[in-house]
Protein backbone atom coordinates (compact mmCIF):
# COMPACT_ATOMS: atom_id res chain seq x y z
CA UNK A 1 0.00 0.00 0.00
CA UNK A 2 1.57 3.37 -0.96
CA UNK A 3 2.18 6.10 1.81
CA UNK A 4 2.18 9.74 1.94
CA UNK A 5 6.07 9.91 2.06
CA UNK A 6 5.57 7.56 -2.02
CA UNK A 7 3.39 10.31 -3.21
CA UNK A 8 5.14 13.28 -2.07
CA UNK A 9 8.46 11.53 -4.00
CA UNK A 10 5.96 10.62 -7.06
CA UNK A 11 4.73 14.27 -7.15
CA UNK A 12 8.42 16.00 -6.50
CA UNK A 13 6.60 17.51 -3.42
CA UNK A 14 7.11 17.60 0.28
CA UNK A 15 4.87 15.46 2.52
CA UNK A 16 3.57 18.76 4.34
CA UNK A 17 2.38 19.90 0.91
CA UNK A 18 0.57 16.57 0.53
CA UNK A 19 -0.87 16.09 3.85
CA UNK A 20 -2.59 19.99 3.21
CA UNK A 21 -4.17 18.75 -0.13
CA UNK A 22 -5.56 15.58 1.16
CA UNK A 23 -6.72 18.13 4.90
CA UNK A 24 -7.33 21.24 2.90
CA UNK A 25 -5.38 22.98 5.73
CA UNK A 26 -3.51 25.28 3.58
CA UNK A 27 -3.20 26.95 0.32
CA UNK A 28 -1.38 25.20 -2.71
CA UNK A 29 -1.02 26.16 -5.75
CA UNK A 30 -3.05 24.35 -8.92
CA UNK A 31 0.21 22.95 -10.68
CA UNK A 32 1.32 21.08 -7.15
CA UNK A 33 -2.72 20.15 -6.34
CA UNK A 34 -2.64 18.48 -9.73
CA UNK A 35 0.69 16.33 -9.55
CA UNK A 36 -0.38 15.14 -6.04
CA UNK A 37 -3.57 14.13 -7.19
CA UNK A 38 -2.04 12.30 -10.35
CA UNK A 39 0.67 10.91 -8.18
CA UNK A 40 -2.35 9.41 -5.81
CA UNK A 41 -3.95 7.91 -8.76
CA UNK A 42 -0.91 6.67 -10.36
CA UNK A 43 -0.23 4.85 -6.76
CA UNK A 44 -3.81 4.35 -5.48
CA UNK A 45 -3.18 5.65 -2.77
CA UNK A 46 -6.16 5.57 -0.07
CA UNK A 47 -5.42 7.66 3.11
CA UNK A 48 -5.43 6.66 6.28
CA UNK A 49 -8.82 7.63 8.37
CA UNK A 50 -7.72 6.89 11.34
CA UNK A 51 -4.46 9.12 10.94
CA UNK A 52 -6.79 11.83 9.87
CA UNK A 53 -9.61 11.18 12.67
CA UNK A 54 -6.40 11.26 15.07
CA UNK A 55 -5.19 14.47 13.82
CA UNK A 56 -8.58 15.98 13.27
CA UNK A 57 -10.53 14.32 16.51
CA UNK A 58 -13.42 13.53 13.78
CA UNK A 59 -14.14 10.21 12.46
CA UNK A 60 -16.87 11.35 10.15
CA UNK A 61 -18.64 7.68 11.38
CA UNK A 62 -21.90 7.55 13.27
CA UNK A 63 -22.45 4.32 15.87
CA UNK A 64 -26.19 2.76 15.58
CA UNK A 65 -26.95 0.16 18.06
CA UNK A 66 -30.19 -1.63 17.32
CA UNK A 67 -31.87 -4.63 19.36
CA UNK A 68 -32.55 -7.01 16.76
CA UNK A 69 -31.43 -7.06 12.84
CA UNK A 70 -34.36 -9.94 12.30
CA UNK A 71 -37.16 -7.70 12.92
CA UNK A 72 -38.08 -5.48 9.86
CA UNK A 73 -38.95 -2.57 11.48
CA UNK A 74 -35.73 -1.72 12.81
CA UNK A 75 -34.10 -2.84 9.47
CA UNK A 76 -36.41 -0.20 7.29
CA UNK A 77 -35.87 2.01 10.37
CA UNK A 78 -32.26 1.80 9.93
CA UNK A 79 -32.18 2.42 6.11
CA UNK A 80 -33.73 5.94 6.35
CA UNK A 81 -30.81 6.63 8.95
CA UNK A 82 -28.08 4.93 6.62
CA UNK A 83 -29.41 7.24 3.76
CA UNK A 84 -29.55 10.33 5.80
CA UNK A 85 -25.65 9.85 7.13
CA UNK A 86 -25.07 8.97 3.55
CA UNK A 87 -26.21 12.11 1.61
CA UNK A 88 -24.42 13.34 4.84
CA UNK A 89 -21.04 12.06 4.19
CA UNK A 90 -21.10 9.80 7.42
CA UNK A 91 -20.06 6.48 7.25
CA UNK A 92 -22.02 4.17 10.04
CA UNK A 93 -21.21 1.45 12.39
CA UNK A 94 -24.38 -0.87 12.90
CA UNK A 95 -24.48 -3.22 16.28
CA UNK A 96 -26.80 -5.96 16.85
CA UNK A 97 -27.70 -6.51 20.69
CA UNK A 98 -30.22 -9.31 20.08
CA UNK A 99 -31.90 -8.13 22.99
CA UNK A 100 -29.48 -9.02 25.29
CA UNK A 101 -28.53 -5.92 27.56
CA UNK A 102 -25.09 -7.70 28.40
CA UNK A 103 -24.03 -7.69 24.86
CA UNK A 104 -25.49 -4.33 23.90
CA UNK A 105 -23.03 -3.08 26.81
CA UNK A 106 -20.16 -4.86 25.54
CA UNK A 107 -20.98 -3.42 21.64
CA UNK A 108 -21.22 -0.31 23.16
CA UNK A 109 -17.67 -0.04 24.18
CA UNK A 110 -16.82 -1.09 21.14
CA UNK A 111 -18.54 1.64 19.36
CA UNK A 112 -16.60 4.07 21.71
CA UNK A 113 -13.15 2.13 20.79
CA UNK A 114 -13.84 3.02 17.18
CA UNK A 115 -14.33 6.37 18.10
CA UNK A 116 -17.77 7.24 16.42
CA UNK A 117 -18.36 10.72 16.68
CA UNK A 118 -21.92 10.31 18.07
CA UNK A 119 -24.60 7.56 18.45
CA UNK A 120 -28.40 6.54 17.49
CA UNK A 121 -29.42 3.76 20.31
CA UNK A 122 -32.17 1.84 20.09
CA UNK A 123 -32.17 -0.25 23.38
CA UNK A 124 -32.64 -3.92 24.54
CA UNK A 125 -34.92 -3.51 27.14
CA UNK A 126 -34.98 -1.43 30.41
CA UNK A 127 -31.21 -2.66 31.87
CA UNK A 128 -31.07 -0.79 34.95
CA UNK A 129 -27.16 -0.22 34.24
CA UNK A 130 -28.00 1.58 30.91
CA UNK A 131 -28.45 4.61 31.38
CA UNK A 132 -25.01 5.34 33.90
CA UNK A 133 -23.17 3.51 30.89
CA UNK A 134 -24.90 6.01 27.93
CA UNK A 135 -24.10 8.59 30.39
CA UNK A 136 -20.59 8.40 30.26
CA UNK A 137 -20.18 8.51 27.41
CA UNK A 138 -18.68 11.50 26.09
CA UNK A 139 -20.41 11.82 22.35
CA UNK A 140 -23.43 13.04 21.32
CA UNK A 141 -26.07 10.44 21.75
CA UNK A 142 -29.86 10.29 20.47
CA UNK A 143 -32.04 7.32 22.04
CA UNK A 144 -35.12 5.76 19.47
CA UNK A 145 -37.80 4.33 20.30
CA UNK A 146 -36.96 3.44 24.43
CA UNK A 147 -35.83 5.99 26.75
CA UNK A 148 -35.80 6.50 30.32
CA UNK A 149 -36.84 9.05 32.86
CA UNK A 150 -33.21 9.06 34.55
CA UNK A 151 -31.45 10.02 31.48
CA UNK A 152 -31.26 13.30 30.18
CA UNK A 153 -30.73 13.58 26.27
CA UNK A 154 -32.20 13.86 23.18
CA UNK A 155 -35.20 10.85 22.07
CA UNK A 156 -37.47 10.07 19.13
CA UNK A 157 -40.38 7.72 19.61
CA UNK A 158 -44.01 6.76 18.71
CA UNK A 159 -46.95 7.33 20.60
CA UNK A 160 -47.12 3.58 21.62
CA UNK A 161 -50.01 4.17 23.42
CA UNK A 162 -52.18 6.22 20.98
CA UNK A 163 -51.17 3.61 18.43
CA UNK A 164 -53.17 0.40 20.44
CA UNK A 165 -55.49 2.71 21.13
CA UNK A 166 -56.34 3.49 17.54
CA UNK A 167 -56.37 0.01 16.41
CA UNK A 168 -58.29 -1.24 19.53
CA UNK A 169 -60.88 1.38 18.95
CA UNK A 170 -61.15 0.20 15.10
CA UNK A 171 -62.10 -3.34 16.21
CA UNK A 172 -64.39 -1.98 18.99
CA UNK A 173 -66.18 0.13 16.07
CA UNK A 174 -66.55 -2.57 13.78
CA UNK A 175 -68.39 -4.54 16.44
CA UNK A 176 -65.82 -6.69 18.17
CA UNK A 177 -66.59 -7.33 21.87
CA UNK A 178 -63.97 -10.02 22.68
CA UNK A 179 -60.70 -8.82 21.43
CA UNK A 180 -57.85 -10.32 22.75
CA UNK A 181 -54.11 -8.64 22.81
CA UNK A 182 -50.69 -10.67 22.30
CA UNK A 183 -48.33 -8.45 23.72
CA UNK A 184 -44.32 -8.40 23.26
CA UNK A 185 -42.01 -8.68 26.17
CA UNK A 186 -43.15 -6.71 29.68
CA UNK A 187 -39.69 -5.51 30.23
CA UNK A 188 -40.03 -3.42 26.94
CA UNK A 189 -41.55 -0.11 27.64
CA UNK A 190 -43.54 0.01 23.51
CA UNK A 191 -45.00 -3.33 25.22
CA UNK A 192 -46.53 -2.15 28.25
CA UNK A 193 -47.39 1.46 26.92
CA UNK A 194 -49.23 -0.92 23.50
CA UNK A 195 -50.50 -2.71 26.55
CA UNK A 196 -52.16 0.49 28.21
CA UNK A 197 -54.03 1.59 24.77
CA UNK A 198 -55.84 -1.53 24.43
CA UNK A 199 -57.32 -1.34 28.43
CA UNK A 200 -58.10 2.01 27.46
CA UNK A 201 -60.28 1.50 24.10
CA UNK A 202 -61.87 -1.63 26.27
CA UNK A 203 -62.30 0.17 29.58
CA UNK A 204 -64.05 3.30 27.55
CA UNK A 205 -66.15 0.79 25.46
CA UNK A 206 -67.31 -0.92 28.80
CA UNK A 207 -65.40 -4.34 27.57
CA UNK A 208 -63.65 -6.75 29.53
CA UNK A 209 -59.53 -6.66 29.10
CA UNK A 210 -59.34 -9.80 30.49
CA UNK A 211 -57.60 -12.15 27.34
CA UNK A 212 -54.10 -11.02 27.31
CA UNK A 213 -50.90 -12.96 26.27
CA UNK A 214 -47.06 -12.55 26.18
CA UNK A 215 -45.81 -12.71 23.09
CA UNK A 216 -42.00 -12.06 21.93
CA UNK A 217 -42.70 -9.45 18.72
CA UNK A 218 -41.30 -12.76 16.54
CA UNK A 219 -43.63 -14.54 14.21
CA UNK A 220 -43.71 -18.06 15.80
CA UNK A 221 -44.47 -16.29 19.02
CA UNK A 222 -47.57 -15.02 17.56
CA UNK A 223 -48.44 -18.32 15.99
CA UNK A 224 -48.07 -19.99 19.44
CA UNK A 225 -49.83 -17.31 21.21
CA UNK A 226 -52.82 -17.87 18.62
CA UNK A 227 -52.77 -21.24 18.07
CA UNK A 228 -53.49 -21.35 22.42
CA UNK A 229 -56.09 -19.00 21.84
CA UNK A 230 -58.26 -20.58 19.18
CA UNK A 231 -58.44 -23.96 21.07
CA UNK A 232 -60.19 -21.81 23.74
CA UNK A 233 -63.81 -22.75 24.35
CA UNK A 234 -64.49 -18.66 23.92
CA UNK A 235 -62.19 -17.95 21.14
CA UNK A 236 -62.00 -14.29 20.58
CA UNK A 237 -62.80 -12.94 17.52
CA UNK A 238 -60.31 -10.38 17.06
CA UNK A 239 -56.96 -10.57 17.91
CA UNK A 240 -54.30 -6.83 18.15
CA UNK A 241 -51.19 -8.10 18.32
CA UNK A 242 -48.40 -5.52 19.20
CA UNK A 243 -46.50 -6.08 16.23
CA UNK A 244 -46.69 -6.88 12.48
CA UNK A 245 -44.64 -10.09 12.95
CA UNK A 246 -46.86 -11.47 15.73
CA UNK A 247 -50.12 -10.54 13.35
CA UNK A 248 -47.95 -12.80 11.04
CA UNK A 249 -48.05 -15.65 12.74
CA UNK A 250 -51.53 -15.01 13.88
CA UNK A 251 -52.75 -15.22 10.25
CA UNK A 252 -50.95 -18.49 9.72
CA UNK A 253 -52.50 -20.01 13.24
CA UNK A 254 -56.17 -18.68 11.56
CA UNK A 255 -55.36 -20.59 8.34
CA UNK A 256 -54.27 -23.55 10.03
CA UNK A 257 -57.04 -23.73 12.18
CA UNK A 258 -59.39 -23.74 9.18
CA UNK A 259 -60.91 -19.92 9.99
CA UNK A 260 -60.84 -17.15 7.45
CA UNK A 261 -59.79 -13.99 7.73
CA UNK A 262 -61.84 -11.77 8.62
CA UNK A 263 -64.41 -13.41 8.41
CA UNK A 264 -63.95 -15.50 11.28
CA UNK A 265 -60.83 -13.71 12.86
CA UNK A 266 -60.07 -9.63 12.41
CA UNK A 267 -56.16 -9.78 13.16
CA UNK A 268 -55.07 -5.84 13.14
CA UNK A 269 -50.97 -5.65 14.06
CA UNK A 270 -48.56 -2.33 14.67
CA UNK A 271 -45.98 -0.99 12.72
CA UNK A 272 -46.76 -1.80 9.56
CA UNK A 273 -43.57 -3.66 7.67
CA UNK A 274 -43.49 -3.56 4.06
CA UNK A 275 -43.95 -7.19 4.38
CA UNK A 276 -47.87 -6.47 5.42
CA UNK A 277 -49.34 -5.07 2.79
CA UNK A 278 -48.40 -8.38 0.61
CA UNK A 279 -49.76 -10.29 3.30
CA UNK A 280 -53.12 -12.46 2.34
CA UNK A 281 -55.22 -10.89 3.39
CA UNK A 282 -52.82 -7.58 4.12
CA UNK A 283 -52.81 -6.50 7.35
CA UNK A 284 -54.50 -3.77 8.78
CA UNK A 285 -52.10 -2.27 11.06
CA UNK A 286 -50.76 0.84 13.32
CA UNK A 287 -48.04 2.42 11.21
CA UNK A 288 -44.93 3.99 12.56
CA UNK A 289 -43.54 6.97 10.71
CA UNK A 290 -40.06 4.96 10.07
CA UNK A 291 -38.76 7.05 7.67
CA UNK A 292 -39.58 10.18 9.86
CA UNK A 293 -38.21 8.62 13.15
CA UNK A 294 -35.02 8.31 11.30
CA UNK A 295 -34.90 11.14 9.61
CA UNK A 296 -35.65 12.85 13.04
CA UNK A 297 -33.14 11.21 14.69
CA UNK A 298 -30.43 11.59 12.48
CA UNK A 299 -31.10 15.39 12.45
CA UNK A 300 -30.99 15.34 16.01
CA UNK A 301 -27.54 13.99 15.72
CA UNK A 302 -26.38 16.03 13.34
CA UNK A 303 -27.48 19.41 15.38
CA UNK A 304 -25.09 17.94 18.78
CA UNK A 305 -22.41 17.12 16.22
CA UNK A 306 -22.38 20.62 14.80
CA UNK A 307 -23.90 23.33 16.68
CA UNK A 308 -24.43 24.43 20.68
CA UNK A 309 -27.32 22.87 22.53
CA UNK A 310 -28.07 22.19 25.94
CA UNK A 311 -31.67 21.30 26.25
CA UNK A 312 -32.53 17.76 25.63
CA UNK A 313 -35.49 17.44 22.65
CA UNK A 314 -38.24 14.78 23.47
CA UNK A 315 -40.20 14.13 20.33
CA UNK A 316 -42.94 11.81 20.30
CA UNK A 317 -44.63 11.25 16.87
CA UNK A 318 -47.65 10.37 16.26
CA UNK A 319 -48.84 6.94 14.14
CA UNK A 320 -51.64 6.23 11.79
CA UNK A 321 -54.06 3.55 11.69
CA UNK A 322 -53.75 1.95 7.99
CA UNK A 323 -57.16 -0.51 6.92
CA UNK A 324 -56.32 -3.20 4.95
CA UNK A 325 -58.24 -6.60 4.66
CA UNK A 326 -57.32 -7.89 7.72
CA UNK A 327 -60.21 -6.99 9.74
CA UNK A 328 -63.77 -6.54 9.28
CA UNK A 329 -67.32 -6.69 11.44
CA UNK A 330 -67.44 -10.06 12.96
CA UNK A 331 -70.57 -12.36 11.03
CA UNK A 332 -72.98 -11.95 14.21
CA UNK A 333 -73.30 -8.70 13.52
Amino acid sequence: MATMKQVAQRAGVSVSSVSHVLNRTRYVSEDVKTRIEDAMRELAYVPSAVARSLKHNVTRTLGIMLPNNSNPYFAELIRSIEDRCYSAGYNVVLCNSDDDPVKQSVYLRVLMEKRVDGLIVMSSGDSPDLPGLLATLKVPLVLVDRQWKSLECDTVTTDHRMGAYLATRHLIELGHRHIACISGPEHLAPSRLRIAGWREALTEAGLADDTLLLGDFTSQGGHDVTCHLLQASNRPHAIFACNDLMAIGALCAAHKAGLSVPDDLSVVGFDDIELAAFMSPPLTTVAQPKQLIGEVATELLFERLHHDRTAPCKIALQPELLVRASSAPPRSV
